[in-house]
């Protein structure tokens, strides 16, 4: 499972999300963090990020990089959305978030936008074989998204953020039925387009995301701030969006922030974000509205998983690869059959990190290893890893370093035969962090070779299960053998001796 971080810097909230992903594109949060700052305010008031706010959102971004740094994440993407797009001084902005989080802050469209909340609200909620719209309504814009069979097929962005309307437009409070009158308008005027190019009324299911699509559920649905969570996927009719809409446009701010499932913070802008959502509903004739709790975030991890970044951290690059291929030719081993083992030794690698936990360049250290692991032979069958140890601790290998060329050095020598142990000189150099990563690699490159024991490279695929309690390597039913089953079933009991779980080792179904 690959660790990832998204940083969303909004016009009314800087979010965080820390994240794993598994093998099937799944989302399991390990951090999250949220603040409101409300960049926009300064922003569409007078052109600029005011100070206080800049000095907060550079705070808050020193904290949630502190979080995702803690939790090992292989890549991050930081983005800034309407209200840094719209301020004059974004270039002071993001030279200080960038510093702040340590990775470059972008700027990102409106249709960028609406492609990371769309993708992250099909990671969550998947609508394989429905139309759906959804609706964001954030602080400074509005996405609208038409999507058909998991597919975004139309996207739109229009400056109806809750904040922004809320500056522009109302200036009472209670708000006065004028500001509303033209606040409407306004909505109704930038929902003409998209309306015009994605039609009334053909839809699956209207879906709304974002904080005030939160607390326009929870209001509806009776459930508090404290308990948000539970909103995911619940509805609310149109009717009853218009009947709250109506109540929170007559109440003062002191009412609203009494309101069950408002807030203090979000009652201040509330109601501009409930009159676009009313539009929205009324004017696309859908009769209800799906809350989903997934946004720009959970987009940026399903991205950056989609797209394997930061794997290439736990592969050797092409030049360390050539290095020990070349190696591993000049000492007679069988190309092919190293070649299998490094790949068996990669995927294991990616599908066990749940469980080791291990920075990625380790996996590098491990491909290594799996083609190196048999040079020994060319000194005697007798006691091979023993000979494969001195030679590639003895040997030079471009484009590794000396300890990197120690660990592998190393990993050859426990692949077969007793595991590492504090009596082994070859083990007893290294630090404990070190040691601790060559007993957890181990069983992933004896595992790896086992399944490759006739040499022949039988085995097409495999896939890596972790649940109740145990681990259960399926390998493809039409390739493995009797043999490669054997002896990757021989290594349960070394299995279990370093990660405490038990191993079993079955042919797919």
């Amino acid at each position: 499972m690959r660790r990832y971080a998204a940083v969303d810097i909004g016009s009314n909230s800087v979010r965080m999300l820390a994240a794993e992903v598994d093998s099937e594109g799944r989302i399991e949060p390990l951090a999250t963090d949220r603040q409101v700052i409300r960049l926009g305010a300064g922003v569409y008031r007078g052109g600029r990020i005011d100070r206080v706010s800049m000095d907060a959102a550079v705070e808050t971004l020193r904290r949630m990089a502190r979080i995702y740094t803690g939790a090992d994440v292989l890549a991050v993407r930081a983005v800034a959305t309407s209200a840094v797009r719209d301020a004059s001084n974004q270039r002071e902005f993001l030279d200080r978030a960038s510093e702040a989080l340590g990775t470059q802050v972008e700027i990102i469209s409106g249709q960028e936008e609406a492609r990371l909340i769309h993708l992250g609200v099909e990671s969550r909620w998947p609508h394989p074989n429905k139309r759906v719209l959804i609706v964001d309504v954030g602080g400074g814009s509005a996405e609208i998204i038409a999507g058909d069979n998991g597919v975004m097929s139309e996207a739109f962005s229009k400056p109806l953020g809750a904040v922004r309307l809320s500056e522009v437009f109302l200036k009472s409070d209670p708000p006065d039925p004028l500001e509303l009158h033209q606040m409407t308008e306004y909505i109704d005027e930038k929902l003409a387009a998209p309306l015009d190019r994605i039609g009334r009324g053909r839809f699956d299911r209207f879906i709304a995301t974002s904080a005030t699509a939160a607390a326009i559920i929870c209001a509806v649905n009776r459930v508090p701030r404290a308990r948000r969570e539970e909103a995911d996927r619940l509805r609310a009719p149109t009717p009853r969006v218009r009947r709250l809409y109506r109540e929170l446009a007559a109440r003062d701010l002191a009412a609203r922030r009494h309101m069950l499932g408002i807030g203090p913070r979000r009652a201040e802008i509330v109601v501009a974000g409930a009159a676009v959502f009313l539009r929205a509903l009324e004017s696309f004739g859908q009769p209800s509205l799906w809350y989903c709790a997934a946004g720009v975030r959970e987009g940026i991890v399903a991205d950056l998983a989609a797209r394997g970044v930061g794997s290439e951290l736990a592969q050797l690059s092409r030049d360390q690869r050539k290095t020990v291929e070349a190696m591993a030719r000049r000492y007679g081993v069988a190309v092919e059959h190293v070649r299998q083992v490094a790949r068996l030794a990669r995927q294991l690698f990616e599908d066990l990190r749940p469980l080791h936990q291990l920075p990625p360049g380790y996996g590098k250290l491990l491909e290594a290893s799996a083609y190196l692991h048999d040079v020994g032979h060319f000194v005697s069958d007798t006691g091979h890893h023993k000979h494969s140890h001195y030679l590639v601790a003895n040997s030079d290998l471009p484009g590794f370093t000396s300890l990197e060329r120690n660990i592998v050095a190393a990993l050859c020598r426990f692949h077969r035969k007793s595991m590492p142990a504090l009596r082994h000189p070859s083990f007893e150099m290294f630090n404990p962090e070190i040691r601790r990563a060559i007993l957890l690699l181990t069983p992933m490159l004896r595992l790896a070779d086992s399944l490759d024991r006739s040499h022949e490279q039988r085995l097409r695929g495999m896939r890596v299960e972790l649940k109740n309690g145990s681990v259960r390597l399926e390998l493809d039913s039409a390739s493995a053998s009797d043999l490669e089953l054997w002896a990757a079933g021989r290594l349960s009991d070394v299995f279990r001796e370093v990660y405490q779980l038990p191993l079993d080792v079955v042919r797919a179904r």
